[in-house]
């Protein structure tokens, strides 16, 4: 038997029922996407029985509708989703798991439909950002984009706050002139990534063998303080790094 004969035949057909082309009709994706997905490391290659050839389960089909639904429908950059999806691989036990997904249901927060998409041009314009400004932070993991019909960028109405945030920042004169880049904003990504991993690991390795409805009141109630907390150690943090070198 040849080595792609052997491939075909060590392949569950049954738990990986679907080719490249399957994928693509059931997504409404083109292939190149799936592809690009894969490649990006957002959902698992397939079970490959030849150089260009492969077969899918439904567990792939589910990543990518997650994936596309994160995307578009909340607007969260690749980056953001693959730091969501590579911390949730194999980090919570399938009681924790559902635990997660039952707080996240009665959760205020989250309990929320797909964000508005509002137009990225005005945003920018009234900020004294460009397309780089949108690029950057895109890049940085801080921001998602993507195009309407037309072709025009949009983000989530809820995110233009990260433009007048960064706008202001310019204006205070973190500008190129000086080497400031909103990549720059990727130390806080990778900080906030990392702190919500272990948040959570914390929740649930402690708040386990709470009804659901009582650690989603906890973190509702508990957030704005941590949040408080947070805001107010960075600026102690930065007092005392200036007072020591004062010294």
């Amino acid at each position: 038997m040849s080595a792609v004969g052997a491939a075909s035949a060590a392949v569950d057909r049954e738990a990986f029922p679907y080719k490249m082309k399957d994928l693509s009709d059931k997504t409404g994706l083109p292939r190149q996407v799936i592809h690009f997905y894969i490649k990006e490391g957002l959902v698992p290659e397939g079970n490959k029985t030849g150089r260009n050839m492969a077969y899918y389960g439904d567990a792939h089909l589910e990543r990518i509708r997650l994936v596309r639904k994160l995307q578009h429908e909340r607007f969260l950059p690749l980056k953001a989703i693959r730091a969501l999806l590579d911390a949730q691989e194999g980090a919570f036990s399938p009681a924790q798991k559902r635990l997660l997904g039952e707080v996240q249901a009665r959760l205020a927060l989250t309990a929320r439909t797909a964000s508005l998409p509002t137009l990225a041009a005005p945003i920018l314009e009234r900020n004294g950002l460009d397309r780089a400004d949108l690029d950057e932070l895109a890049e940085a993991g801080i921001l998602g984009v993507s195009e309407d019909a037309s072709g025009r960028l949009i983000i989530a109405g809820e995110d233009a706050w990260v433009l007048d945030l960064w706008g202001e920042l310019r204006a205070a004169g973190f500008s190129r002139e000086v080497g400031f880049r909103a990549t720059d904003f990727v130390i806080y990504e990778e900080a906030m990534t990392e702190l919500l991993q272990k948040e959570a690991e914390l929740l649930t390795s402690r708040l386990g063998h709470l009804p659901p409805d009582r650690v989603a009141e906890m973190v509702e109630r508990g957030m704005p303080l941590v949040n408080t907390f947070l805001a107010r150690y960075h600026t102690a943090k930065v007092r005392n790094f200036f007072e020591a070198l004062a010294g």
